[in-house]
């Protein structure tokens, strides 16, 4: 059997972990493919700075720098932010998914024009710098929000009835500017995907289970990212990123 590695980018207990591999049932997987949700090492408390992303960015690759050497054969990064892709795909042979840039991708398969629904305002910003990076800006029709801080653990559990008429409202206005496709702008929303795509007149993309559909799919056809574009590193420093990761835990521990 093959081996999925989810990296998950909060260092989360048990209950959280949970929380979040219940997104495996969204979507129907091979049994040929298992899939182990593995939280960082240490990281962020929140996700909402330029702050965040740095700290975002080394926890999720440290998480994934032994993957290959672990037996896994493929590595899905659990973020819509994408961090930690770049880096991985440097020192891994194996595919890394990122839910990020397969979602905004793969609307531009089933419509024009994509809207990005956010969980607050605090987070838009984000949004706005991938959209740009990837060149999609044009294709981008909206980036709303549902004002609703964002729970990484628990995610929407015993919030439905409020937030997710909240979502709805926050896509329907995305279409009104031109969105003919919606992507969920993180994976702990993945609860309201079966809602908003029965509530909405256009696809909804739920991004954890496209991103674990695809890396089932990269394996089936034998392809895993360009090395050309992802150049190995000339002098890796693998031991010393660990070594870091776990001085910041021990630190962490302490608090």
């Amino acid at each position: 059997m093959k081996k999925a590695l989810v990296i998950v980018p909060f260092a989360l207990d048990e209950e959280g972990l949970s929380n979040r591999e219940k997104q495996v049932e969204k979507v129907s997987l091979s049994n040929d493919l298992s899939f182990e949700f593995k939280p960082v090492t240490a990281g962020p408390s929140s996700f909402m700075s330029s702050h965040d992303t740095a700290l975002m960015e080394m926890s999720i690759f440290e998480a994934g720098i032994s993957a290959e050497e672990d037996g896994y054969n493929v590595v899905i990064i659990d973020t819509m932010s994408d961090s930690g892709m770049a880096p991985l795909r440097s020192v891994l042979n194996i595919p890394v998914v990122s839910p990020g840039r397969a979602s905004m991708l793969f609307a531009l398969m089933l419509g024009n024009k994509f809207g990005i629904l956010a969980q607050w305002e605090k987070a838009v910003p984000r949004y706005q710098k991938v959209v740009i990076e990837y060149g999609l800006d044009n294709h981008c029709a909206s980036i709303n929000h549902f004002d609703e801080p964002p729970d990484f653990s628990n995610l929407l559990t015993g919030k439905e009835e409020k937030v997710f008429i909240k979502m709805k409202s926050a896509c329907e206005r995305m279409i009104d500017l031109g969105a003919d496709v919606i992507c969920l702008g993180s994976t702990t929303m993945h609860q309201a995907g079966e809602f908003l795509s029965k509530e909405l007149t256009v696809p909804v993309i739920n991004p954890g289970p496209l991103s674990y559909k695809l890396a089932e799919t990269m394996l089936d056809v034998g392809l895993s990212h360009s090395k050309k574009a992802f150049p190995k590193p000339l002098s890796p420093k693998i031991g010393m990123i660990k070594a870091m990761l776990q001085a910041a835990k021990k630190f962490e521990d302490k608090k």
